[in-house]
């Protein structure tokens, strides 16, 4: 029964580990179409800064839950001001320029911090299950996990802005007409994005070590979940780690992580053979 238990935690600690890496990504390549590949170095940034702050004498929760949105965010926002807001509707030139800008990050936080593990200690301590313990900061994460999900879902079909944006990223020359400011609605979503990885990249900091190329663990599984997830923005991505989470936590309990990572990937290879614009078609009709 404990083991059960355990692996019950796992498989639902894996599938929020998933929508958490993927929700600043699906906001941005969801709705804006721009393929960022700097997604890992954000979530980076975002470690980054909770760990530094938290280093400076910040209380823990305050470096994640305010100082490193608000520092990635921003980051974002000189990024989209600079470099996407010029290379909207060029996805390969985008690719490029994310590309390269990723490797820029990775290369300025190493020359400022050095290619050294640094971190800070998980608060609130284990839970214990017969033979077995749980980190209790899992479960805030996974409850954080949650909010963050719905939050986004209210967010952007409960509100006028969410209404706004899904307008301007549908048929930007009527939404224009209609005189919505698109290139305002691109900014504020690529800066909503930004800061949700580095919200992403905080929560993460106590439960892994942080240094300069720890966005590239994550960056592959948030590209497959959020593709995998097709059209529907955030119902999709969460369906399709509902479906990858379990598969990867189980595979890497009773065999290896690597297995398990391995057959994330092979089961969103079958995925997209089955449904090619993204398991969120089953219910869309392919929209």
């Amino acid at each position: 029964m404990d083991q059960f238990v355990i692996l019950c935690f796992a498989v639902v600690n894996s599938i929020a580990l998933l929508a958490l890496i993927s929700l600043g990504l699906a906001v941005i390549f969801g709705m804006m179409r721009v393929i960022n590949f700097a997604h890992g170095e954000f979530i980076m940034l975002g470690a980054y800064a909770t760990v530094i702050a938290n280093h400076a004498g910040l209380n823990l929760w305050l470096s994640m839950m305010v100082v490193a949105p608000i520092t990635v965010g921003l980051i974002g926002a000189l990024v989209e001001r600079l470099i996407i807001r010029r290379l909207y509707g060029h996805l390969v030139t985008t690719m490029l320029a994310t590309w390269g800008l990723s490797l820029f990050l990775i290369g300025a936080v190493t020359a400022m911090f050095g290619n050294t593990t640094m971190g800070v200690s998980a608060p609130l301590g284990n839970i214990p299950i017969g033979a077995y313990s749980i980190g209790a900061y899992q479960l805030v994460l996974i409850a954080i996990t949650a909010l963050l999900v719905l939050c986004s879902l209210l967010a952007l079909h409960g509100t006028k802005y969410g209404l706004i944006a899904r307008a301007a990223m549908q048929n930007s020359e009527m939404a224009a007409t209609l005189g919505v400011d698109c290139d305002r609605v691109y900014a504020v979503t690529f800066i909503i994005g930004a800061a949700i990885s580095g919200l992403a990249g905080a929560l993460l900091a106590p439960i892994s070590g942080v240094l300069p190329h720890m966005g590239a663990a994550y960056v592959a599984r948030a590209f497959v979940t959020v593709i995998s997830g097709g059209g529907a923005l955030i119902t999709g991505f969460l369906s399709a780690a509902t479906i990858l989470g379990p598969v990867e936590a189980l595979l890497s309990y009773f065999a290896t992580p690597v297995v398990g990572q391995a057959s994330l990937l092979l089961l969103a290879v079958i995925i997209l053979r089955l449904f090619p614009t993204g398991v969120s078609s089953f219910w869309t009709g392919g929209r």
